[in-house]
């Protein structure tokens, strides 16, 4: 199969047409090999408009709606980010020129990425993600989605730090844009999505007597 080919292909057809003009987010997306971030019998479809697995419940955002949530947030070259459950996002993010690291509560998702992140430069860490590793990031990332507000993360962003996540409590969730201000925080909506949520943020139904 010829990568290259398709990756212009996902770029020219997912992306562009889907209102994101960011030119250094076209560029990065068209150069890193989204292929070497999923499982290798999944690799076929990695170019596809689907969100192919990594490993175990993990799976690559739509490239669609990545590239939405990467514009939003807004990625300047020399920023600090960090990104959750979402390895091909950090790639991307540090093509662009941030500092990344990637956090996954799931070793084994590194099992299958970590040799494509060393090679871009990618910081990786084995944490919960509920706790998220670090503090004072310029902004945070996630290519799955979350059942409510993030506030662990939201506590990591520096004064003007953005969160791009989707949440989702029901069949479609909405992407967000968090903006952390010395007063406070503003939420803006973005865009419908549906990625899989991260299990492990579900709370635990508590039951009283």
């Amino acid at each position: 199969m010829d990568f290259a080919a398709a990756r212009k292909v996902m770029v020219d057809s997912q992306v562009r047409v889907n209102d994101v003009t960011d030119r250094d987010l076209q560029a990065a997306m068209g150069a890193v090999e989204r292929e070497r971030f999923c499982a290798a019998e999944r690799a076929f479809a990695a170019y596809a408009d689907i969100e192919p697995e990594i490993t175990g419940d993990r799976q690559l955002m739509l490239p669609r709606d990545l590239a939405k949530l990467l514009q939003a947030v807004d990625a300047r070259s020399g920023e600090t980010a960090l990104v959750m459950a979402g390895p091909y996002a950090a790639a991307v993010l540090a093509r662009m020129g941030l500092t990344v690291t990637a956090q996954e509560s799931d070793a084994a998702v590194f099992e299958v990425a970590g040799a494509a992140l060393a090679d871009e430069g990618v910081s990786t860490v084995v944490a919960p993600l509920s706790e998220p590793q670090g503090e004072g990031y310029d902004l945070i990332v996630s290519e799955a989605a979350v059942p409510e507000r993030p506030e662990s993360w939201l506590a990591t962003l520096r004064p003007g730090g953005r969160l791009a996540v989707v949440e989702r409590a029901g069949p479609v969730g909405k992407a967000v844009l968090y903006v952390r201000g010395r007063d406070g925080v503003s939420r803006r909506e973005l865009f419908d999505a549906m990625p899989p949520v991260l299990a492990e943020l579900i709370r635990t139904p508590a039951f009283a007597l």
